[in-house]
Parts: C-alpha cells; structure tokens; sequence
C-alpha cells in the first residue's frame, strides 16, 4: 500500500500525534467487507491483519479489543466505492462519508427527523443546491452521532448543526455541552461529502489519499 505521494501507511502510522487525527480516503469495495479497515487498523498497531482483534461497543461501535491497550480510537465509514478511516489517540473519533446523490424525499426527512432550524434552512434552497445541503447536515450529524457512540438511534432531532457547509458548527447536541465539540468538513471532491467530529480540543487532522493497485 502507499499513498498518492509516494509514502508507505507505516511510515505515516509512525507520525500519529497526539495532538492529530489521521484520516485515510480510500477506494472500496463492499465484497472486501472490513477488510480494507483491518488492514489500516494493523499498520497503525504494527502487527499481522489476522491478530487485529474488535469488539462491539454496547450500540454496535466496533472497537479494538483490550488486548491492544487503548492504542487508539478510529472510526469508518463507506459510501459506494470510496471508505473514509480516521485513527487518533485520546480520543473517539467520529466520521460519516456519503456520496452526492438525488434526494426528491430530503424536505420530507428533514421536516421528520431534523431540528426545525435545520429543516428551514433546506426549505429556503433552491432544488439544485437542496441535496448537497441535505448530505451536508446528514454527514455532520452522523459523525457527531458516531463521537457519541450512538448512532443514529440516538435521534437527529437531538442535535443540530449550524455554521456553513464548509465551517460547521455543533449548535446542539442534548445532554452534552456542545462547545466542547469539534466539528470539520472534510474536502475531497464534488462527489463526496465528508465529515469528522470528535469531543475535545481542537487537533490537526491529516487527510491522506491510498493509492489504487495498478
């Protein structure tokens, strides 16, 4: 593996801060299953794929087994054929990835399950900009939701998100204090919308590219 600049995942494993968030793009195919992420989580733990060991947190986070001693935290998530990995240290990361598609139900759904400042926002668009705002708001409340370890079982309506689509902010988020969360919009192209949140001060988040297999 190495990454469209010509660097090795082990090297930039080795260069993981504390004060970081590394983020792997990379391409996907959902015949692969996780192993795409064991592969990345085995780098960064400098061991074999077949000894990375997951548990599932009690609403269904996968995360490493205590085996491996809290070495870090990481998230996933995939969208058609692309999957996003974030891996930090001190903290639990959150990232939801989704790939811009026609959403003629994005009104409805916001009305439903959104925070009424959130669905007004979608209201006053014009048709043409409505899904990209709509996946933007969707993909920053995932990654919140998944910080949180929840979900989103845990109810969109109990949260809402603020700001632009390129500065997000967290306004809510019930039963914590918002302010003490960190909310980022990751670039990556016109055909996929990302997000990354996490609980704490803010970090540098490195986004780094996998080369495809030639």
């Amino acid at each position: 593996m190495m990454t469209n600049d010509g660097q090795t995942p082990a090297k930039v494993a080795e260069r993981l801060g504390d004060d970081e968030i590394h983020v792997w793009r990379l391409a996907y195919d959902h015949h692969r299953g996780r192993a795409p992420l064991l592969a990345m989580l085995a780098t960064y733990l400098g061991i074999p794929v077949d000894a990375v060991r997951l548990e599932l947190a009690p609403h269904g986070r996968p995360l490493l087994a205590p085996e491996h001693d809290e070495a870090f935290s990481f998230n996933w998530s995939h969208s058609g054929d692309q999957a996003l990995i974030a891996i930090a240290r001190g903290i639990v990361p959150g990232i939801d990835l989704e790939r811009l598609r026609e959403h003629p139900r994005a009104l409805e759904i916001a009305r439903r399950y959104f925070s009424p400042d959130e669905a007004a926002v979608l209201e006053g668009l014009e048709p043409a900009r409505r899904d990209r705002a709509f996946l933007e708001i969707w993909t920053a409340k995932e990654a919140v939701l998944k910080a949180v370890g929840r979900g989103i079982a845990f109810g969109l309506d109990r949260l809402s998100i603020g700001g632009s689509p390129e500065l997000p902010t967290l306004g809510r988020l019930e039963g914590h204090a918002a302010d003490q969360w960190q909310l980022q919009r990751l670039m990556l192209d016109p055909a996929h919308i990302g997000a990354l949140a996490w609980h704490g001060e803010p970090r540098h988040v490195r986004l780094w590219t996998l080369a495809e297999p030639t």
